[in-house]
């Protein structure tokens, strides 16, 4: 640290020696020659505007424009409350002297942005992310020409974070369109539109790159416990809470993925820039298509409830689920009807699974991503441990029912 200090210091050093060397023959060569160096007339000081003109067309110039006025700003708008209620006090609402009441007026909750991206008949349908419209009692849309109108939930998705509204499309004059997110390269210059912090920041545009096609982040629910993992797109472009149902933009103005998150710290809380993500494309394409024609997304199950085997004690893992010390990673079982796809084929309650197919279960949450790569109706092969022994049977997977998470196990599809 020390030395690069000194460097700095003694760089600066020798250019303000040169310089002021120089400043001293000048003064001195022209004084010899009686030329004075003060001119009493200070027009030539006067500043001037150039005329100029700079004609600048650059592709993200391009891309903003083909999209500007399909982003949008989504407002989450909940019930006041009372001074002893939360909203009321954060946003001015409710009378000081009225009771701990919810009240029939809608305060603002949250803002996050979205896009247009297609017009049928009367009605106009965005994307926007699930935990920019939870919790809302209604959902207002500003438009990027100012005017706000109403939105309904189509359907949403948590897993996914995903989500869909509908409003009238009679004031909707752009649809973005999307592009393919498996095509993209790392590197690959875009932008990000959106309203960060807020609508008073809205149609916002900034730059960046892509700095990885599929990284796997941690992705929790509304408990903040993990739930599982997300694939998502990785980039430098500056991301800020607002930005969530924004769309990534690719040079061609093609929308490749949907702003989701930004990593502001790590674990050790040492503060981060330029780490944004992005639901890709393709994934996004699929979702929707589900929230429109089914309103929810329906996926497989095995129909049990599980915990990791790292929470296992290796005492209990000997005792009682008597498990070989070769077996390290996979999922226990606390509970599998006898009605369910994993019970009629077999598995039964302290089973333990560390195959799903041919690929292996390292944890709790590798099962569920694992599990949702397949299809209902999908038959396939698990292989587990039953009372030390290892086996394999096929599961035939159904509907699934739920998609609770407790601190203590984890549903797939009980």
């Amino acid at each position: 640290m020390s030395n690069s200090f000194g460097k700095i210091v003694a760089t600066a050093a020798l250019a303000g020696a040169l310089g002021g060397g120089i400043a001293y023959g000048g003064i001195s060569y022209f004084n010899n020659n009686g030329t004075s160096l003060v001119s009493t007339n200070n027009s030539n000081g006067t500043a001037k505007v150039s005329n100029t003109k700079v004609n600048v067309s650059t592709q993200a110039e391009t891309a903003f424009e083909n999209n500007k006025n399909a982003v949008v700003s989504v407002i989450n708008m909940q019930k006041a409350q009372s001074q002893d209620g939360s909203l009321a006090s954060i946003f001015g609402g409710g009378n000081s002297s009225s009771n701990s009441k919810d009240s029939d007026e809608l305060e603002t909750a949250s803002e996050g942005s979205g896009v247009i991206y297609k017009k049928s008949g009367n009605d106009a349908y965005i994307v926007t992310n699930n935990h920019v419209v939870s919790g809302s009692s209604a959902i207002e849309v500003i438009l990027s020409n100012g005017k706000k109108v109403s939105a309904k939930v189509v359907g949403k998705d948590s897993v996914t974070d995903l989500a869909v509204l509908k409003m009238d499309a009679s004031q909707v004059k752009q649809v973005a369109t999307f592009g393919n997110s498996d095509a993209i390269k790392v590197a690959e210059p875009v932008i990000a539109i959106g309203s960060p912090l807020g609508s008073d920041y809205a149609t916002s545009v900034t730059q960046g790159i892509i700095s990885a096609k599929k990284r796997e982040v941690p992705q929790t629910n509304s408990n903040n416990q993990q739930i599982g993992n997300a694939t998502v797109i990785q980039t430098d472009t500056a991301i800020n809470p607002g930005n969530s149902g924004g769309p990534l933009v690719n040079m061609a103005g093609q929308v490749i993925g949907i702003n989701s998150m930004k990593l502001a710290n790590d674990s050790s809380g040492t503060s981060v820039e330029g780490m944004g993500f992005a639901i890709p494309s393709n994934e996004v394409v699929t979702i929707i298509n589900q929230l429109i024609q089914n309103g929810k997304v329906v996926r497989p199950a095995l129909g049990i409830s599980y915990v990791d085997l790292a929470n296992i004690s290796a005492d209990q893992q000997k005792s009682v689920l008597k498990l070989p010390s070769s077996v390290t990673q996979g999922v226990v079982v606390m509970k599998a009807g006898a009605t369910s796809p994993a019970g009629r084929a077999g598995i039964k309650k302290y089973d333990v699974i560390t195959k799903l197919g041919d690929k292996k279960i390292t944890t709790q949450n590798s099962l569920r991503d694992l599990l949702y790569e397949h299809q209902i109706g999908d038959r396939v092969s698990v292989t587990y441990y039953h009372q030390g022994k290892e086996k394999t049977t096929t599961v035939k997977l159904t509907k699934q029912a739920s998609e609770t998470t407790t601190a203590s196990n984890s549903s797939a599809g009980e």
